[in-house]
């Protein structure tokens, strides 16, 4: 592009875009769009292969003016700028409706999950470009008649034909603006496959119809009609690169609500001839004793959020990721911040002025406010006297208890990045809440003696905690016994309790350490030097206070009953991990509601 070129078409898409934002409601306002004079420029706003983009983070469209000319583009800025304007607007919207949409789809593609991104693309472009076609009257047919005639040929110089997805899409196009069988590229491709291609292209047509007002219902169904076609076609969606806009919309957006399973989201992937909406066939009545479903009881596994974020276009490791949903999960189990009933000072503190009248002490004049009001004091019409009040004084802070928390993290524990660690989840739970009532948290994750993670000595960094939590290692069992001697090596100025959240394997922190000490002297000195107690929750079976069910376990529940009775550990046995999330709730509330 030459220069004078550039800018005269940057200035005319720039004098479009008010009108795209109108075509959608004269009180629709965005950011005005980033476009692009150049290919690196393009790059640098993070767009590439697509010729436009959306960023849900800032609200924003990014335009390749370079690729749009290069596709032919030039004269359809009103109709690309208002697409894009219709992803705010309409669908997806925002990220949170986003990584739901992907959920769905996700979901309806078994073993092709990695073309959900696009499918999801393809099906919201149908709602927007459907009403900017028949609504505002735009020529978005027109679009992909040029993108149709701007592909490249065949190896052997005949046009390329399209596969069997990119034809369906284009025949659900013309179903949806009756235009003749193949003018979009929709062609015919042999007898019964293109009865089969009707039926499907008139279904996928219902269906964006049907469901023009509750898009998000219907992704599944979208994408199991979709389904068939991506199984044989591998290269079912390179004509469409140019038209992927929403790749990494949500990039940089916060995660919050994308672990939840909707109630309609398992239901939703079925084919859409199974729609009695959609198909206008009887379909089958449900079961009378149907059990009714709990509305939004079920929570994605790390792994699953892990992959839909990515899908999104969120860049973050699989680390960062378990900690925004511990995080999440941690949050309607924390206590209540704390709050402290304010004592009445006693000090008497002017509120103010009042009339001073005959009868009243005379020592309640206030003489200099009343010559300020009269130079010529009348006793009763300009005399004024002070008022008093009383204002609630500044409440002294009691010292909170500071956490000291060691979790467990060896093999025999799952892997809180994969799947959900309710010993991560009870940590999260009960370190939060010990920040919110203003203590320090230490938080060691701990699998073997060399084996160790470790905060920075006691902090009330959130992230530095979480990321300590969500640490894995998987290896042997082995208390890191320094951890323990080093930090209670003196007294600590602040008070710290102590808690331990493992299984059986907690009772090496008794044995021996590295420099020939005893594990018990050295957890007597911390609870001593801690000053506040110590816990410990512990994956017990139940009764083991009793006598072992096997006698390899007598021995380290004879430790435990010891530590109980010598040294005062505070022991919860829990059968269950899932247990752990009742533990850390009353946890919490015993230590921390009231510090």
């Amino acid at each position: 592009m030459k220069p004078g070129a550039d800018t005269a078409l940057i200035d005319t898409w720039r004098a479009a875009w008010p009108e795209a934002l109108a075509v959608w409601s004269k009180f629709t306002r965005l950011r005005d769009p980033s476009l692009c004079a150049s290919r690196v420029q393009a790059s640098k706003e993070g767009l590439s292969g697509s010729f436009a983009m959306i960023r849900l983070l800032d609200q924003s469209v990014v335009v390749d003016l370079p690729l749009v000319t290069e596709l032919g583009l030039d004269a359809y800025a009103l109709e690309i700028l208002a697409h894009e304007v219709g992803h705010h607007i309409l669908a997806p919207g925002s990220a949170g409706d986003q990584f739901r949409l992907l959920a769905r789809m996700r979901r309806a593609l078994p073993t092709l999950e990695q073309h959900a991104p696009m499918v999801a693309n393809l099906y919201t472009d149908l709602f927007i470009n459907d009403r900017l076609q028949r609504q505002a009257n735009l020529r978005m047919a027109d679009i992909y008649r040029k993108l149709q005639q701007g592909r490249e040929p065949a190896a052997d110089g005949k046009a390329r034909a399209s596969g069997g997805v990119w034809t369906l899409y284009m025949r659900i196009y013309e179903n949806l603006w009756q235009l003749k069988k193949g003018e979009l590229g929709g062609a015919a491709t042999g007898s019964d496959a293109d009865e089969r291609l009707d039926t499907d292209a008139w279904l996928g047509a219902r269906l964006i119809r049907v469901y023009a007002n509750d898009w998000m219902l219907a992704a599944g169904r979208f994408a199991t009609l979709l389904l068939p076609y991506l199984v044989e076609d591998t290269d079912a969606l390179s004509p469409s690169r140019y038209l992927h806009d929403t790749r990494d919309a949500a990039r940089g957006c916060q995660t919050y609500g994308a672990q939840q399973i909707e109630d309609d989201e398992e239901d939703g992937a079925i084919h859409p001839v199974h729609d009695q909406r959609i198909s206008g066939l009887d379909g089958e009545e449900a079961a009378a004793d149907a059990p009714a479903r709990a509305a939004g009881g079920q929570l994605r596994e790390p792994f699953e959020l892990g992959d839909i974020l990515k899908a999104s276009g969120v860049d973050l490791s699989d680390h960062e990721i378990a900690i925004r949903y511990y995080r999440e999960r941690a949050l309607p189990h924390l206590v209540a911040f704390p709050s402290r009933p304010a004592p009445e000072s006693q000090e008497p503190q002017m509120e103010g002025l009042e009339a001073w009248e005959t009868g009243d002490p005379l020592e309640d004049i206030d003489w200099l406010q009343s010559v300020l009001q009269s130079p010529r004091p009348v006793p009763g019409v300009t005399t004024v006297r002070r008022v008093y009040g009383r204002e609630p004084a500044r409440a002294v802070d009691a010292m909170p208890v500071d956490l000291d928390m060691y979790v467990d993290s060896s093999g025999s524990m799952p892997n809180p990045q994969a799947h959900t660690s309710f010993l991560t989840l009870a940590g999260a739970v009960i370190a939060l809440s010990a920040l919110r009532a203003g203590s320090k948290v230490q938080v060691t994750l701990w699998s073997g003696k060399n084996e160790v993670m470790q905060t920075p000595g006691f902090v009330r960094d959130e992230d530095m905690i979480l990321g300590v939590l969500t640490g894995f290692f998987g290896g042997g069992t082995c208390f890191p016994i320094h951890c323990l001697r080093k930090t209670y090596a003196a007294r600590r100025e602040r008070p710290a309790h102590i808690l331990m959240i493992s299984d059986d394997g907690i009772t090496t922190m008794f044995d021996g350490d590295e420099q020939g000490n005893s594990g018990w002297d050295i957890a007597a000195k911390a609870l001593a030097q801690g000053g506040a107690g110590g816990t410990m929750a512990l994956n017990l079976e139940r009764g083991w206070d009793g006598a072992a069910t096997h006698t390899w376990l007598q021995q380290t529940y004879e430790d435990l009953k010891r530590a109980r009775r010598e040294q005062g550990w505070d022991i919860h046995a829990v059968e269950r991990y899932e247990d752990l999330l009742d533990f850390a709730r009353a946890f919490s509330r015993r230590y921390y509601i009231k510090s």
